[in-house]
């Protein structure tokens, strides 16, 4: 029987279907969501071993999107640590304040010395948690950027240290130390050393020693 030369095969119509379907469209993101994925998977790729420094390519890669499409949201890739820097200023400030109107609240004697520990043990626990981030608070990751970044991470240091600093004279006076401002300052930057150290200790261990590792006891020794 001859072939009808109007009728059409089956594979025809398949394919004839599949050349017509419409495209799904990209889904576009969200005014500032391209920024956060950006500074989350710079912030996974910090937690790598060997990682101190990260290319803008190396990103892109890992976004699988072009170097330009990094630069439309960011003008440098030291804005981009300037990014997780601001992360780690509001997250550890936030709170910081929670923690000193809790203990302004409860008024009593030991109230600062409490608050120097709970800050110290705070900012310990919040580099557990992020890794990668603890790079960024030691400046591993910032040897090879601009200066401005260590400088902006140093000052974050300093007001930790300013913080702790101002729960330990509280509690001198209230011991009646005769020297409430020296004691407060020898003990805050002992304090912020121990925390200073133990994130360097987390970081060059590869985040196998823990920042946190026998902390309520050292804490009870320098307190």
């Amino acid at each position: 029987m001859q072939d009808d030369p109007n009728s059409s095969s089956v594979d025809d119509v398949s394919a004839g279907t599949a050349a017509e379907a419409p495209r799904t469209p990209r889904k576009r993101p969200k005014p500032g969501e391209r920024r956060v994925q950006i500074l989350q998977a710079l912030a996974e790729m910090l937690q790598q071993p060997g990682a101190e420094r990260i290319t803008t390519a190396a990103l892109a890669a890992r976004l699988s999107v072009s170097e330009a499409a990094l630069y439309r949201h960011f003008a440098s890739k030291a804005q981009m640590f300037e990014g997780l820097i601001e992360f780690i200023e509001q997250s550890v400030f936030t709170l910081v304040n929670q923690i000193a109107e809790r203990e302004q609240a409860a008024g009593d004697a030991g109230a600062g010395a409490r608050h120097c520990a709970k800050v110290v043990a705070m900012v310990l626990q919040f580099a557990e948690k992020n890794p990668g981030m603890t790079r960024v608070m030691v400046g591993d990751a910032l040897v090879f950027e601009n200066e401005r970044l260590q400088q902006r991470m140093n000052q974050f240091f300093d007001k930790i240290e300013a913080t702790l600093r101002q729960g330990l004279r509280t509690s001198a006076e209230a011991e009646g130390s005769a020297t409430p401002t020296v004691d407060a300052q020898v003990l805050a930057s002992a304090l912020t050393a121990f925390m200073v150290g133990r994130l360097h200790r987390f970081a060059r261990s590869g985040f196998k020693r823990s920042p946190t590792e026998h902390l309520e006891a050292s804490l009870a020794v320098m307190l």
